[in-house]
């Protein structure tokens, strides 16, 4: 009997999780694009940061669709943060955010990727990374400052930056919506605040290697977001905090997707988890954690339930609800797109 129910899970995961998509994208690493394609990805996102918000009803500050993401985003950022579905949640949620700026802003690309390991191997081999160049990638870091509008819940060592992005294609652009929790109408700059200290600390291939080699997707989910302090920073608060310091727009868990490198940076932790995936068959169908925030193993937050294929996922007014099942799978029914080595 349990042998024919095993078989009836196994059928039906193979069912519902089998590749579906013939053509999928292929997300590359930022470095290894031409110039033009480069270009063609930079413009669709000062072109999101420019046609009409839709969720004005939920999100009044958002005046653009690159508004509607970082409020979306901020809506929901207590209940997909140290829970079992933060990443299928990032992962829909950076696929609708290509689908925008292939669909309205007229990319011809795939969502890039910032593999920042390969620029974390010395404080100024980082500060030289591509993403960083200000004619073909985002802009670099704002000047020092002792205060921000932005600011990260303790000090961050190492910080060199916090005002306003002085440089490249969002050189002062302006964000409408946070920072912190507030989705009602602002406007303030998109600040930087480079910390190589957090950079060498959390981003590095060791830390990597670490998070890949977990043999289950609990493990791997703990390892890869990682702690609240800084001793127990990895690679997720590593980009943010790395990048973000105290006073950047990144370094705010809220509003974070303000700074267009979000996008980059969880489609490096995506691949990531792709990666993984990718090792063993059933590690398409392997998800646990809490659905609340800080519940076990995260914290000791009081939490009964455990995440689980049939999970909701609801992203407003920027994409169809869906489940946990239906992005497990990057090349399946809803998803279509792989990562190049």
């Amino acid at each position: 009997m349990k042998l024919t129910v095993l078989t009836s899970l196994l059928a039906f995961a193979t069912a519902t999780y089998a590749a579906r998509c013939t053509n999928p994208l292929v997300r590359k690493e930022w470095r290894t694009l031409n110039a033009l394609d480069k270009f063609s990805y930079l413009a669709a996102v000062r072109c999101l940061q420019s046609i009409p918000a839709k969720s004005k009803a939920t999100i009044p500050g958002a005046l653009s669709r690159f508004d509607d993401f970082a409020g979306t985003h901020i809506l929901q950022t207590d209940d997909i943060h140290f829970v079992g579905h933060f990443q299928p949640w990032h992962r829909y949620f950076v696929n609708t955010y290509e689908k925008a700026l292939r669909e309205e802003c007229g990319y011809w690309g795939a969502q890039p990727y910032w593999d920042w390991s390969l620029d974390a191997t010395s404080e100024a081999n980082f500060m030289k990374s591509p993403v960083f160049n200000s004619i073909l990638g985002f802009g670099g870091n704002g000047p020092y400052t002792e205060e921000g509008v932005v600011a990260a819940p303790f000090d961050i060592p190492g910080r060199t930056g916090g005002g306003c992005v002085r440089d490249g294609p969002f050189a002062y652009q302006k964000l409408h919506v946070g920072p912190g929790k507030s989705v009602t109408p602002n406007s303030y700059c998109l600040t930087r605040d480079i910390s190589p200290t957090i950079v060498m600390r959390a981003l590095n291939k060791t830390v990597v290697d670490r998070v890949l080699s977990q043999p289950d997707y609990k493990n791997f989910d703990i390892v890869l977001q990682g702690g609240v302090t800084i001793d127990t920073f990895t690679v997720h608060a590593g980009g943010h905090l790395g990048v973000g310091g105290k006073f950047g727009t990144i370094a705010d868990v809220y509003s974070s997707p303000g700074d267009p490198l979000f996008y980059l940076h969880h489609a490096n932790l995506d691949r990531l988890w792709t990666e993984w995936q990718s090792a063993k068959s059933d590690r398409l169908t392997d998800i646990s954690g809490p659905v609340s925030q800080f519940g076990p193993p995260f914290g000791d937050a009081p939490n009964t339930q455990n995440v689980t294929l049939g999970f909701g996922i609801n992203l407003g007014v920027l994409a169809p609800p869906i489940t946990v099942g239906d992005v497990m799978n990057t090349q399946g029914n809803t998803l279509c797109y792989k990562y190049a080595s």
